[in-house]
C-alpha cells in the first residue's frame, strides 16, 4: 500500500509539472523501453521461472543449496541485462522510432529528447532483474514485506527530485524532465540496496562466481524463455497501445495516467495475492500435493475477486472525482481530466482479467507446464492488436484503453479454463458463488456511490482541493459501507475471514 501510495504521489507532480503534452509523451515513451524489457524479462519471467526453482532447491537441498542458485541466477543476470542494456544503448534511436507512430517524430526536438532520456534510464533493466532475483529469495524464504515496499524506493527518489532538484534545474543547465530520468535510475538503485540487508540476516552472501551447468540454473534458464513470453501479454499490448497513441499528442500521457490509476487495485491485490500463492504452489507442487494446489489456487482468486470486483465497479462510477482530486492542478487540464478518466474507466473493465492472470500464469510455470501460458499469451497479444487497431480508429485513445482490457479478460478466461483442466478443477463451483455474490455487492455499492456524489454534489458545491477531498471520502465511506452490509447479508466467506483478520490485526496493534 505504502509503495502503490507513493507511486500515485509520484503521478500527481509528474502531472503537475508537465501535465501531458509533449515533454511528458517523451518520458512515457522513453520510460516504456527499460520498463517493457524489466517486466518481460527481469521481474515478471524471473519471478515465474525463479521462484519456483528456488522454492524447490530450498525444499530439497536446504540453504546452501539454495545460496548456490541464488548467486549462479545473479551473476547470470547480470551478463544477459548488461549485454541488453548495452546493444539498447547502442540501438536506441532506432527502437523508439519502432515503438512509435510515423508522426512522432515530426515534432521538433520530441524524438532526440525520448533518445536521451531512454539512454539515461536503461540501466534500469540491470538493477531491477537483479532486485527481482533478491524479491523471489525472500519470497520463498517468506519475507514479503520488504520485498513489497522495495518499488516504494523507486517512487520516493522521483518525489524527491521533483520536490528538491527540479526547481534549480535551470541553475545547472539540464531539463527538468532529465533530472526526473536521473531519479529514476536512482529509485533502481535504491530498489536493489533495500533487499540486501534481510538477506544477509538470512546466510546469504554473494560470489563472484558463475557455473552455468548448475542444474537449478539451467531450469531457471529453460523457464524463462517461455516463461519471457508467457507473461508478456499485458506489457505486450501497453506497448502497441503506446505505439498507436504515439499519433495523438498527449495520449501516451493520459493512457499512462489512467493505467497507473488502474494499477493500483492491480499492485495492492493481485500481484500481492499472486506473490503470496507462488510460493506456496511452488511447494505444494514439489511436494506432489493437488488438492493443496487446487485449494491455495482458488483460495487465492476467491480473495481476488472480493477485493478487485468492487474495485472495478468504483473505477468506473468514481473515474472523474479520482482523477480530478489527484491530477487536476498547474499543467493538468480538465481536458486532461476529461480524457484520462475515460480511460480509466475503460481500464478498469480488465482489472479482473489482469489480477487474475498475475496469479495463473506463475501457477503454470511452478506445475511445470510453461508451454500453456506461452500459447494463451501468443493468442491475447494477436486479439489485442488486431482490437486496438479496429477500436483506435472507431474512439481514438478510448478504443485503445478498452481492447487492451478486453484481451487482459480473454487471457484470464483462457488461462482459468486450462488451469481447470490441468488441476482436475479449482473448486469452480465456489468460485462462481463468491464471483456473482461479489458481483451484486459491488453493484448496490456502486448505487451507492452515484447517489451520494450526486448528493453531495449539490449540497457541497465548491472546486476547492479541500472540497474535492472531503466530498470524495464521504462518498468512498458510503459505499464502502453499503458494500460491507450486503456482503455480511450474503454471507460472503471471504469477506468474513478478511475483516476478522482485519480486526485482528488492529487489536494486537491497539
Amino acid at each position: 500500500m505504502t509503495s502503490r501510495i507513493l507511486g500515485l504521489v509520484r503521478e500527481q507532480l509528474l502531472a503537475a509539472l508537465f501535465g501531458a503534452g509533449n515533454v511528458m509523451d517523451a518520458y512515457v515513451v522513453a520510460a516504456r523501453l527499460p520498463n517493457l524489457l524489466r517486466d518481460l524479462f527481469a521481474e515478471g519471467a524471473m519471478s515465474a521461472a525463479f521462484v519456483p526453482t528456488f522454492t524447490r532447491t530450498l525444499t530439497a537441498g536446504g540453504k546452501p543449496a539454495a545460496w548456490r542458485l541464488g548467486t549462479n541466477a545473479i551473476n547470470a543476470l547480470l551478463i544477459t541485462t548488461g549485454t541488453l542494456v548495452v546493444l539498447g544503448m547502442v540501438f536506441t534511436e532506432p527502437i523508439i522510432r519502432l515503438l512509435t507512430a510515423a508522426d512522432y517524430a515530426l515534432v521538433p526536438g520530441k524524438l532526440e529528447l525520448t533518445v536521451t532520456l531512454a539512454r539515461i534510464m536503461l540501466p534500469l533493466l540491470a538493477l531491477i532483474a537483479i532486485a527481482a532475483a533478491l524479491m523471489g529469495m525472500l519470497n520463498s524464504l517468506h519475507h514479503f514485506f520488504i520485498p513489497a515496499l522495495s518499488p516504494a524506493m523507486f517512487n520516493v527518489a522521483t518525489i524527491l527530485c521533483a520536490v528538491a532538484i527540479v526547481p534549480f534545474a535551470g541553475s545547472m543547465g539540464l531539463q527538468p524532465i532529465t533530472l526526473i530520468a536521473i531519479s529514476t535510475l536512482a529509485g533502481g538503485m535504491a530498489q536493489l540496496a533495500i533487499q540486501v540487508p534481510p538477506l544477509r540476516r538470512e546466510g546469504f552472501r554473494w560470489h563472484a562466481v558463475l557455473d552455468w551447468r548448475d542444474a537449478g540454473l539451467q531450469r531457471v534458464l529453460r523457464l524463462m524463455g517461455p516463461g519471457t513470453i508467457g507473461l508478456a501479454a499485458t506489457q505486450v499490448n501497453l506497448a502497441v497501445n503506446q505505439l498507436l497513441a504515439t499519433s495523438e499528442v498527449g495520449a501516451a500521457s493520459w493512457l499512462n495516467y489512467a493505467f497507473r490509476i488502474m494499477y493500483l487495485p492491480i499492485g495492492l491485490f493481485g500481484v500481492s495475492i499472486g506473490t503470496a500463492v507462488l510460493p506456496t504452489v511452488s511447494r505444494h507442487s514439489a511436494e506432489r500435493n493437488a488438492p493443496g494446489v487446487r485449494d491455495t489456487i482458488a483460495d487465492g482468486l476467491s480473495l481476488m475477486m472480493m477485493l478487485n470486483v468492487p474495485a472495478t465497479v468504483g473505477l468506473i462510477v468514481l473515474a472523474s472525482p479520482i482523477v480530478r482530486l489527484l491530477f487536476e492542478r498547474r499543467a493538468f487540464t480538465a481536458a486532461d481530466t476529461a480524457a484520462t478518466a475515460a480511460a480509466v474507466q475503460l481500464y478498469a473493465l480488465g482489472l479482473i482479467g489482469y489480477s487474475i492472470v498475475r496469479i495463473t500464469s506463475p501457477t503454470f510455470y511452478a506445475l511445470g507446464k510453461n508451454r500453456t501460458p506461452v500459447q494463451a499469451s501468443a493468442v491475447t497479444v494477436l486479439l489485442n492488436a488486431s482490437l486496438n487497431v479496429g477500436l483506435q480508429q472507431a474512439f481514438g485513445f478510448r478504443g485503445l484503453a478498452l481492447g487492451t482490457s478486453l484481451a487482459a479478460l480473454f487471457n484470464a478466461g483462457t488461462l482459468l479454463v486450462l488451469l481447470r483442466r490441468e488441476l482436475g478443477g479449482i473448486n469452480g463451483r465456489r468460485l462462481a458463488s463468491t464471483f456473482g455474490r461479489i458481483s451484486l455487492a459491488s453493484a448496490v455499492m456502486g448505487f451507492t456511490a452515484w447517489l451520494v456524489q450526486r448528493m453531495l454534489l449539490s449540497l457541497m458545491d465548491g472546486s476547492s482541493l479541500a472540497v474535492q477531498a472531503l466530498r470524495l471520502v464521504l462518498v468512498i465511506g458510503s459505499a464502502l459501507l453499503a458494500l460491507a452490509a450486503t456482503a455480511r447479508g450474503l454471507r460472503i466467506r471471504e469477506f468474513d475471514e478478511a475483516f476478522t483478520m482485519a480486526a485482528q490485526r488492529f487489536r494486537r496493534l491497539a
